[in-house]
């Protein structure tokens, strides 16, 4: 009986399924297009900001809260048939797909580059690029399962933390 008041409780709960409710103190990702910007949130704290390249229009990178749901380390690029490591594929060396617009992480995702001047630009067909040494050291430390949350808008990473439920106020 305890088995299924507790199972009961777990599905029933708040933060099931993975990811959809973060909790205080869980990884949390942001990236806000108003300023090319990504915020690594953990353990109730930002822990690093980096630049990115988002997309040509504001409808290429899309907006809201997704979940991670795949990872890959020197992705293979099928549009053009590039290996993964290789010096011309544009998704660098990490690949950290999400969930965006019912797709299953492999359309849309958060990736390296190998045209380090992009970033900071508006150039992308939809994916969120970083420098290769930065999406490295944040595929070290996200889980799948881990929200984020991409938006436009004027507000700090800090005071969208707090509203998002990854911060604390």
């Amino acid at each position: 009986m305890k088995t299924m008041l507790l199972l009961f409780f777990i599905i029933s709960s708040p933060i099931w399924p993975l990811g959809q409710n973060p909790i205080v103190g869980d990884p949390f990702i942001i990236i806000n297009k108003q300023n090319n910007e990504l915020a690594y949130i953990n353990e109730n704290e930002i822990k690093d900001i980096f630049h990115v390249a988002t997309g040509v229009t504001e409808e290429h990178t899309p907006e809201g809260k997704f979940t991670i749901t795949v990872k890959a380390k020197n992705p293979y690029y099928r549009k053009k048939d590039i290996p993964g490591g290789d010096a011309n594929n544009p998704l660098g060396t990490r690949w950290i797909g999400f969930n965006a617009k019912d797709t299953d992480g492999r359309i849309y995702g958060i990736h390296g580059t190998n045209n380090k001047e992009s970033i900071g630009h508006y150039v992308t067909q939809g994916c969120v690029r970083l420098q290769n040494e930065n999406v490295e050291k944040l595929y070290e430390k996200v889980p799948i399962g881990t929200n984020v949350l991409i938006i436009n808008s004027q507000e700090s990473f800090e005071q969208l933390g707090i509203e998002y439920g990854a911060l604390k106020k």
